[in-house]
């Protein structure tokens, strides 16, 4: 008996801390929509957790670092939900569930997803993170073109480029369209896998 209360206890302190931290980066999300970025502080970020400042600093040694791993949860979800792109069987398929499942997470993220593009330049980890997911999501982009029949290679028009400038290109897209209202960002959508699918030969 004595031996299995201490696993018992850890067990129980691991699950009470995922909570906390999931909590810290729930609040620092709602942080991000009622003050900025810059207005918000770590007192900020304790309070709305329910915890003290000091037990904040056992999870995440700054505001950047929380932010940072806001950023890496949100863009997790993302690359989950765009993971099978690359393997779908039909190019077009592929092209609308990656849109989709592109717009729906800007819809309920679009906030942490700016975040990100505005701190990537000026906070070394947000920039890999963001870099990281733009990498999977061209190698995503250049599978699809490839299957669609567009060469690969290393020319400016073949696949490699052509994934590299869609994929800009959407995030540029879904940056100001997210500004504006879901209907924009629908819109927007729209457009980005129209060029897609005209870039893939799909549509003329």
């Amino acid at each position: 008996m004595t031996g299995h209360h201490p696993g018992r206890s850890r067990r129980a302190t691991e699950r009470k801390g995922d909570v906390r931290e999931r909590s810290i980066l729930d609040t620092c999300e709602a942080l991000l929509a009622q003050k900025g970025y810059d207005a918000m502080t770590v007192g900020d970020l304790a309070q709305g957790a329910g915890i003290t400042r000091g037990a904040l600093y056992f999870y995440f040694g700054s505001k950047q670092e929380v932010v940072t791993a806001l950023v890496a949860r949100t863009v997790e979800h993302l690359w989950e939900r765009s993971r099978a792109t690359a393997q779908a069987e039909e190019p077009r398929q592929a092209i609308a569930a990656a849109m989709q499942r592109t717009v729906e997470l800007w819809n309920e993220h679009g906030l942490v997803m700016r975040t990100a593009i505005d701190l990537s330049l000026t906070v070394p980890e947000i920039g890999e993170l963001w870099q990281h997911t733009a990498d999977l999501f061209i190698e995503a982009i250049t599978a699809v073109l490839e299957r669609a029949g567009i060469q690969a290679g290393a020319k400016p028009y073949q696949a490699p480029a052509m994934a590299r400038s869609l994929c800009w290109m959407i995030e540029r897209t879904f940056y100001h369209a997210s500004q504006e209202s879901r209907e924009e960002l629908r819109q927007a959508s729209a457009t980005c896998e129209h060029i897609w699918l005209t870039s893939a030969g799909l549509i003329t």
